[in-house]
């Protein structure tokens, strides 16, 4: 049964936990679902989840669509395995390998921007759009504007276009269902129904895998030392931001776009063990928190399943073997991004766009080795200042003008890397 606009308010502006009792499960739930970046993590976290739910009898799935940049090899296991209705490559050029593959099955292929979007634009109720970076906010758009319950797991949608999607799935009557673990957590305790009682958001944070390096140390890291990540399995560009900590810097501006909460009011705090993901303090002092093993197929259950619940794979907590939970700020000498992120939030505009899309250029290029870790930071901020002076936009009224600030940035990105190599 598709999800209806009564049944999945549109940016979550009813409460998900509203004290009503839970009505009980009378049949499997019913999705017909687009996955956007299947061969990713999150991508092959969803599936894996769809098969477990499916084995149990929990859910009752069929898939319309998987999309793929370029993993051609794992994008055909998928199909020949799930049989969605429409496959989809980014890279054109594969597009006839793509074809030759499924050649025989029943199932449409295609290659390209065009047929990313198409992917999109398919008759889904349920879309996992974990694209990663900027290409991803297209697609998503898309998918919003006809209504689709969208799973977000791509944080540059509402980064850099934040206003354009939260109204475009307002109109279309869809939702906007949060699966990073913080966003997630976040959205499972928070008050939609009395946003003015709640008095601060708190993000927490791993640490990243330089959490007690020391400065000098973190400059001369390399590739391989940022993306092993102590507690997560990612993709690299989202463990290198992991390291920096910008992955919370785009928290704290997507959390502003989903929660009816002051940014002012959000804050960030390490927290180790990754076993609280988020917390919601509350005017009288509660502080209402979400934990879980740190397993992404539990955020994708839920959003899968809601506004039910169902089984999910992840480990459950044993407590006893937690033993303790730490806390502690973070280290803003060592972590600039994090006030790189505030700054651009608080600047608003085209700003968190060019924040965002300078972050990509230079993960890139420290991934390719043509630019040093701290350099990450460091032409992040020299894109940010380049932007002022050039007057960046006010408001991102259009798909365009996000796109055109992305490439703008993108470019005075490439050159501050080059000019720090050479």
């Amino acid at each position: 049964m598709p999800m209806t606009p009564h049944d999945a308010p549109p940016v979550a502006a009813t409460a998900p936990n509203s004290g009503k009792a839970a009505p009980k499960q009378a049949a499997p739930i019913a999705r017909k679902i687009a996955v956007l970046g299947s061969t990713g993590s999150i991508g092959v976290n969803t599936l894996d989840l769809v098969d477990f739910a499916s084995a149990r009898g929990d859910a009752d799935i069929s898939i319309e669509a998987l999309t793929a940049h370029r993993n051609l090899a794992l994008l055909v296991e998928q199909a020949r395995k799930h049989r969605p209705e429409f496959v989809a490559i980014g890279d054109e050029t594969l597009g006839p390998d793509l074809k030759d593959a499924l050649a025989g099955e029943g199932i449409e292929t295609g290659a390209g921007p065009r047929a990313i979007m198409e992917a999109a634009s398919r008759d889904a109720d349920w879309v996992m759009a974990a694209i990663v970076g900027a290409a991803g906010l297209e697609p998503t758009l898309r998918a919003a504007e006809r209504g689709a319950a969208i799973a977000l797991a791509n944080k540059e949608c509402l980064v850099c276009a934040g206003d354009l999607l939260t109204e475009a799935v307002r109109a279309a009557g869809g939702a906007l269902l949060p699966v990073d673990s913080e966003h997630n957590a976040i959205f499972q305790v928070y008050d939609f129904d009395r946003p003015n009682r709640i008095s601060r958001l708190i993000l927490t944070a791993s640490g990243g895998p330089f959490r007690t390096w020391p400065k000098e140390k973190m400059a001369r890291a390399t590739p391989a030392e940022a993306v092993a990540h102590p507690n997560w399995s990612m993709g690299a560009k989202i463990s290198v931001d992991s390291a920096t900590m910008m992955n919370k810097g785009l928290e704290l501006i997507e959390a502003a776009h989903i929660f009816p909460t002051p940014h002012e009011r959000i804050e960030i705090l390490v927290h180790p063990q990754s076993v609280i993901h988020s917390m919601v303090e509350y005017v009288d002092g509660s502080v209402l928190a979400q934990l879980g093993a740190p397993d992404m197929r539990t955020p994708i259950a839920s959003t899968l399943a809601w506004p039910d619940r169902i089984e999910s794979p992840s480990a459950k907590l044993d407590f006893a073997e937690v033993s303790e939970l730490t806390f502690e700020a973070p280290d803003p000498d060592r972590f600039p991004c994090i006030r790189l992120a505030r700054e651009a939030l608080a600047r608003g505009g085209a700003y968190p766009a060019i924040l965002n899309a300078a972050n990509e250029v230079a993960v890139a290029a420290f991934l390719d080795q043509a630019l040093d870790f701290a350099g990450v930071a460091t032409v992040v901020e020299l894109v940010l200042e380049k932007a002022e002076r050039l007057n960046a936009p006010g408001r991102i009224a259009s798909l365009d003008e996000a796109l055109e600030a992305d490439a703008t940035a993108r470019r005075l990105a490439r050159e501050a890397a080059a000019e720090r190599a050479a």
